[in-house]
């Protein structure tokens, strides 16, 4: 009677148990990350952590073709080693919840739209594939493309230096690396290594094109930057380390969106566009605001002013700067908070309405 509640096999323990654990890892795993262990691209924990998946990774994948090529025939090896994708499985989990919670704090959804969607594609899809970790071209497909999603960010916060040449040499290092991972498994375990080469290298080249379009294009969000906090004031003045922002009082649930803002410009007044953006510690870059009006003529946003300022990174929440535009127009408008380079970190969208006389203001301290 007890025999029919006890698995014969781990094979059988882990088809028994996989339904429960992976959706209850998947949502714990992504809350851990995103509100506790990756609260910062430039703390060593949160890089600890990563480090700590990628070399699990690493490690389960040389365990699983060792077995997979004979080497490994002892028994208690073989006891463990349905074991070993599911480890590999949570790693690359690991990865895919981290990248997920840090690329989407740092991106303009509107811009970086489908990388965001390609990592949390990945990181609902890990918890079908593991079945699929067996085959060493997905093996070597995956590690490439965490790897690269991991030293676009952090050689950044190494170097203290972002933009294109830093991506430029996370790629080339990306490939270095899985470059020599393939040496050594060659010598481990040549036979599958010579088999699958060929599809193996034809992947690694699609991400590597896939993931430089994406970047050129601006689809990949601009990390280690980070928007914090950003919106539209009426007045904004800066008293010691404070900036106290004037700003239209609004029922406490619209605090919470950044939609469908009214500035209600009185004769003769201007706007203020605030941001508070996060940099790792000793990155200093400069920051664009980029103001723009949609014509309802030609149905296009047209920049009517580009102010740039400089920001040094290490605030937890974030270099705060502000830009100032005056005689605005009624009708929608935007701020784009760009890098340098043309990177979107986030967007104040807000429309501009007259008004016969100022409106009544709530003062905000930051």
């Amino acid at each position: 009677m007890i025999r029919r509640y006890l698995p014969k096999s781990t094979e059988e323990l882990i088809h028994w148990y996989e339904r429960y654990i992976s959706p209850l890892s998947l949502v714990a795993g992504f809350l851990a990350d995103n509100y506790i262990l990756l609260r910062r691209v430039d703390l060593w924990q949160s890089n600890a952590l990563l480090l700590t998946y990628l070399v699990v990774a690493a490690l389960g994948i040389v365990c699983i073709n060792i077995i997979e090529s004979g080497r490994w025939q002892k028994r208690w090896v073989l006891a463990v080693a349905p074991f070993i994708p599911v480890v590999v499985q949570f790693a690359f989990g690991g990865l895919f919840s981290g990248f997920l919670s840090l690329y989407s704090r740092s991106a303009a959804f509107a811009a970086s739209w489908i990388f965001v969607l390609v990592i949390a594609g990945l990181l609902l899809g890990n918890e079908r594939f593991r079945k699929q970790y067996v085959k060493f071209s997905v093996q070597m497909s995956v590690y490439f493309m965490v790897l690269f999603s991991y030293l676009i960010f952090f050689l950044p916060v190494v170097f203290k230096k972002i933009g294109p040449g830093m991506f430029v040499v996370s790629g080339l290092l990306s490939v270095a690396v899985i470059a020599l991972f393939l040496m050594l498994l060659r010598r481990i375990v040549p036979e599958i290594v010579k088999r699958d080469m060929t599809t193996v290298a034809r992947s690694i080249a699609a991400i590597f094109i896939t993931i430089n379009a994406l970047y050129f294009l601006n689809a990949i969000p601009p990390l280690p930057l980070s928007l914090k906090e950003a919106g539209v004031y009426h007045m904004i003045t800066k008293t010691g380390s404070e900036y106290r922002l004037s700003a239209e009082p609004v029922p406490w649930y619209k605090t919470y969106l950044s939609y469908n803002t009214v500035f209600h410009r009185a004769p003769g007044e201007s706007a203020y566009a605030y941001s508070a953006i996060f940099a790792p510690s000793g990155l200093t870059t400069v920051i664009l605001h980029q103001w723009q009006r949609y014509d309802t003529k030609t149905k296009r946003w047209v920049t009517t002013d580009t102010l740039r300022f400089a920001i040094n990174g290490g605030r937890d929440g974030g270099y705060r700067g502000y830009s100032i535009k005056s005689g605005l127009s009624p009708g929608a408008w935007r701020v784009n908070v760009l890098t340098q380079y043309g990177g979107l970190i986030g967007r104040i969208a807000f429309s501009v309405a007259d008004a016969p006389i100022a409106v009544p203001l709530t003062e905000v301290v930051k």
